[in-house]
């Protein structure tokens, strides 16, 4: 059964508190698992949560700030002593290269798996597969920072009253599926299109244009919120967006679920970030991320 869900491994900015985690977030999607930003105790994290070595098939840095880097030496060493069975891929921006490579051979281990590593440089596409393009965006951050948007590919959705009114049934509409026509009559008579699916991860940022350009139509979209609104002076300062902020974005661009994350340790009440969000106007689905959730992913 495909399954499509977020893993929430960690929530918290900068340090870790007795409840957030540093980040960590897994994007299970039907049988592929990219995790995203693994900061430190991320392989303690995935044991908590239930998640293996084996269910990673890329990991995503944003950038190479602690909080969301830190776990990559413990979370490599942890796939290779598992022997993972199929090639990993990391993605992380280019300008930190000597980072990945520190963190990667931070200390003495037996490489096994191979694990290849496709640095980010430019906005764009940085793989292709049948399931989903995996895109990139530049950030505003005091750090090169770049956010991931994953896009599945538009399909097609057959209608039975169509079908009928053409007299189309049995092995026929299997038929016309594959050939794409059928005694005069195109699929584009009896479907329409079914929209894939879109996911955007847009950590450590200020507004700029790349954060529009990830939440646009973005089914889910998993976006920081390190302060509330009254701070808003402090998250322009240090390259962050506050709760309102994130919320607008998620408004404006139509996304149907959002995940509000990366919370400054200064805040003790999350319900507050809920409010906030609300009072900008955004009425789709509101997830306030806590460790060790599970948020599925909106059905077509």
């Amino acid at each position: 059964m495909s399954v499509r869900e977020l893993v929430v491994l960690g929530t918290a900015s900068q340090v870790p508190t007795r409840h957030r985690n540093h980040n960590g977030y897994l994007l299970r999607w039907d049988g592929q698992g990219i995790l995203f930003d693994p900061g430190e105790g991320t392989q303690r994290q995935m044991l908590r949560a239930g998640v293996a070595a084996h269910d990673l098939d890329r990991i995503c840095v944003t950038h190479f700030h602690g909080d969301h880097s830190l776990g990559l030496a413990g979370v490599i060493q942890r796939i290779n002593l598992d022997q993972v069975p199929h090639p990993v891929t990391a993605h992380y921006p280019a300008s930190g290269q000597r980072f990945f490579e520190r963190l990667r051979y931070a200390t003495a281990y037996r490489e096994t798996v191979r694990l290849s590593e496709a640095p980010v440089d430019a906005d764009g596409p940085l793989a292709v597969t049948g399931a989903y393009t995996l895109d990139a965006r530049l950030l505003s951050h005091p750090v090169e920072s770049y956010g991931y948007r994953l896009t599945e590919p538009d399909g097609r959705r057959i209608l039975p009253e169509r079908l009928a009114a053409h007299g189309i049934k049995g092995p026929d509409v299997g038929r016309i599926q594959r050939e794409g026509v059928l005694d005069g009559v195109t699929l584009d008579e009896v479907s329409e299109v079914r929209r894939g699916q879109r996911f955007a991860f847009v950590m450590d940022t200020r507004l700029c244009d790349g954060v529009y350009a990830l939440a646009e139509g973005a089914d889910m979209l998993v976006i920081e919120s390190t302060f509330l609104d009254e701070d808003v002076r402090l998250a322009t300062d240090h390259g962050h967006l506050t709760a309102g902020q994130a919320a607008a974005v998620a408004r404006d661009a139509g996304v149907r679920h959002l995940v509000l994350t990366h919370f400054s340790q200064r805040y003790s009440d999350p319900a507050e970030f809920e409010r906030q969000a609300r009072a900008a106007g955004f009425e789709g689905e509101l997830s306030i991320a806590q460790d060790l959730m599970r948020i599925p992913v909106p059905k077509r």
